[in-house]
């Protein structure tokens, strides 16, 4: 210990415990830190920019067969309680957390692939099997 009173002076502990730093070496962590989270960010936009560079823009209301279900259709479905969904089938880069958009990708979304008004589709779900009607089949988003 050194023979001043200045706290800053004091040897700090050392051991498995607490682990004391300075200043400079507070200002270096945030900058390593700072410097990781900048190669996520960077590592992300790569991702990104490598998707759109091979992804396709699809305008759903040109789709050529309309009384099936296709990518880019809003389809309303009624489950066995009569109660009706509408779900629009997008790209896995779509989906949304209110679960309107539904990725093609998806139990959902293959099984209604191909399917037309009125058809049955069963979905495996983690909950178990669940049959529901295709009721309507639209390449428009009705106004809200």
């Amino acid at each position: 210990m050194a023979d001043t009173d200045d706290p800053e002076d004091d040897d700090a502990p050392a051991g498995p415990g607490k682990r004391y730093l300075t200043r400079a070496g507070s200002e270096n962590a945030e900058y390593i830190y700072g410097k990781k989270r900048l190669r996520e960010i960077d590592r992300r936009i790569r991702f990104l920019q490598r998707r759109l560079d091979t992804s396709t823009i699809v305008a759903p209301e040109d789709q050529g067969d309309t009384e099936r279900v296709w990518f880019g259709a809003w389809v309303t479905l009624e489950d066995e309680d009569g109660t009706e969904r509408t779900y629009q089938i997008v790209g896995p880069d779509e989906i949304d957390a209110r679960g309107t958009l539904v990725s093609v990708e998806s139990p959902l979304g293959r099984s209604l692939l191909g399917k037309r008004r009125g058809d049955d589709v069963t979905v495996r779900r983690p909950r178990g099997e669940v049959e529901l009607v295709v009721r309507d089949i639209r390449y428009r988003r009705d106004p809200e």
